[in-house]
């Protein structure tokens, strides 16, 4: 027998649309239940509809019950608040009347007339003059001052997709490396904890292992004693070592041992780095605290340090590549530290350098250490020229957009390698600009030491945002993550008007749909939404991947 209702009504629906002509059934309309419930009682019939339970409630009862109204009314998605939108149309970002500025954080202006938008060197704070000479100056200039090369050699970009992987892994990636030794091998890690290793060279030969980590691999590093093992970092709470020709993994450090016990005790692993001269792996977890690993024993050593503050995630560690003793940290309490590993004790850091907001990325200087380069989520780069003068305030701010909000892996701007003026940067940018009217997301090589941009690279064919860059630290190579898809890119000849893409060198990978998810599935928070390659536009893929190889 059905159940029986008796006694029981319902409350009346209220439906208001904002205009006649509006569909309720538009999917572009953002649904909210209004707070004041008598606000939106009393409107024209014509913008209402009443849904109403068949059989009349009593007069005591229907006075008890208010309506429940349903706007159909768009609001803001930044303020919440009706009257205005705020966002992305194609390439350009509306920003939000109550708001500053998108880009640069300063009221008085909107995003696409910021001067930052035309020239990110514009308003670059100078380098504070130094007259101070102290000890440490001193050997400096005398020590590793020399080892700078004075004349600067010519930037050398690539701008050409070389070669790429459509699809790679099933989750969008979240970290690169290249192999120390073997120039054509580059390893990658995804939000699903899958290791993929690529033979970019021979487009073909490429493995993914799925057994490793069962969520998202934040950073790697390899062994310095073998370089056929590679260490990781993940958000399960373990460092792992796996061997890069089996995919046997082995376990270093589980900070979960007894499973999920809840949001707020589950750890885990972000920085990662490596002590080359004493053979100790540093990691770090989302409650400010580093742990050491000896690499040779694969041993915990000691008892965990506090080096940010209490249950503050710490999203980066980088040694110095001269002096590995010394140790920079960033992290979720807006500042990067510089350590001492000799004297590690919590509170016992060198130097603390302030930040507005979440500070992503901090690296040291790839060959004299000298400099130190911050991503901070204030949209701003931070260039220290000199660890040993005045580390009060930042010798350069760099107006970069890089802000987002979720579902991207963090923007992080890294040296290039090969360039012995420490100057060169790369780093990918979160604002969409109109190239022809295509919506692109370029990646930027800036020069540090003026804040002028470089270069902008792009392709056509790539509208997703390319949050992960890797530059090779032996060929003018560039290997980009965007969205699933690895493109490689290398520089284009002089004699090359058009760069001619070779379809024989681009492999497509999954079955490129993106079916409709229900609430729990965790598969619409990448950033491919836009893929040309996708679904959206199959007629687009089918003519572009005519002649592609398929894997």
């Amino acid at each position: 027998m059905a159940p029986q209702t008796r006694g029981m009504s319902f409350p009346k629906v209220l439906i208001e649309r904002e205009s006649d002509t509006e569909e309720s059934s538009s999917e572009e309309e953002e649904v909210e239940e209004d707070e004041d419930e008598g606000e939106n009682d009393v409107g024209e019939e014509s913008n209402e509809e009443h849904v109403e339970e068949k059989d009349e409630p009593s007069t005591s009862t229907k006075s008890r019950r208010k309506p429940i109204t349903i706007s159909l009314k768009k609001v803001c998605k930044v303020c919440k608040k009706p009257g205005h939108e705020a966002g992305f149309r194609g390439a350009t970002y509306i920003d939000c009347p109550m708001k500053p500025c998108f880009l640069c954080k300063m009221p008085g202006h909107t995003t696409m007339s910021c001067p930052h938008r035309v020239a990110t060197e514009f308003g670059v704070a100078p380098a504070p003059c130094k007259t101070v000479r102290s000890t440490l100056q001193y050997v400096f200039e005398r020590q590793i001052r020399c080892q700078i090369s004075a004349i600067r050699p010519a930037f050398v970009i690539p701008n050409k997709v070389d070669c790429a992987v459509i699809r790679y892994h099933s989750r969008r990636i979240t970290c690169l490396e290249f192999h120390p030794t073997r120039n054509n091998i580059l390893l990658s890690g995804d939000k699903k904890g899958q290791l993929g290793v690529w033979d970019y060279e021979k487009a073909y030969e490429k493995t993914v292992y799925g057994n490793i980590h069962d969520c998202i691999l934040n950073n790697m590093k390899f062994n310095p004693l073998n370089d056929g093992t590679v260490y990781g970092a993940s958000s399960d709470g373990t460092a792992s070592c796996t061997d890069l020709e089996t995919g046997i993994s082995s376990t270093l450090v589980n900070l979960n041992p007894n499973g999920w016990q809840g949001p707020n005790s589950w750890r885990m692993l972000y920085g990662l780095d490596m002590n080359y001269e004493k053979g100790i792996l540093l990691a770090a977890d989302n409650f400010g605290l580093l742990y050491m690993v000896d690499a040779r024993s694969n041993n915990v050593i000691g008892k965990p340090v506090l080096i940010h503050k209490k249950g503050s995630k710490v999203t980066g560690l980088n040694c110095h590549p001269l002096q590995p003793d010394l140790l920079l940290s960033c992290g979720n309490d807006h500042f990067a530290r510089i350590w001492d590993m000799r004297r590690l004790e919590a509170g016992s850091s060198i130097y603390d350098l302030p930040h507005k907001r979440v500070v992503n990325s901090a690296y040291f200087s790839p060959h004299s250490g000298s400099k130190i380069l911050t991503t901070s989520q204030d949209n701003r780069l931070r260039v220290w020229d000199s660890i040993f003068g005045n580390l009060d305030t930042p010798s350069r701010e760099i107006v970069h957009s890089h802000d987002f909000n979720r579902h991207l892996t963090p923007f992080r701007a890294e040296w290039d390698p090969k360039d012995v003026s420490e100057s060169l940067v790369v780093v990918g940018r979160y604002i969409s600009e109109n190239y022809n009217g295509v919506a692109l997301h370029p990646i930027d090589f800036i020069d540090v030491k003026t804040g002028q941009l470089v270069a902008e690279v792009m392709d056509p064919n790539i509208t997703t945002i390319s949050p992960v860059n890797k530059l090779h630290p032996r060929d003018d190579v560039l290997a980009s993550g965007s969205s699933r898809s690895i493109f490689i890119w290398k520089p284009m000849d002089d004699s090359e008007l058009k760069p001619q893409r070779d379809e024989s060198r681009i492999l497509q990978c999954g079955n490129g749909g993106k079916g409709r998810k229900g609430k729990f599935e965790d598969d619409d928070d990448d950033d491919f939404d836009n893929d040309p390659y996708g679904s959206k536009s199959s007629k687009t893929k089918k003519r572009h991947l005519k002649s592609k190889r398929k894997c």
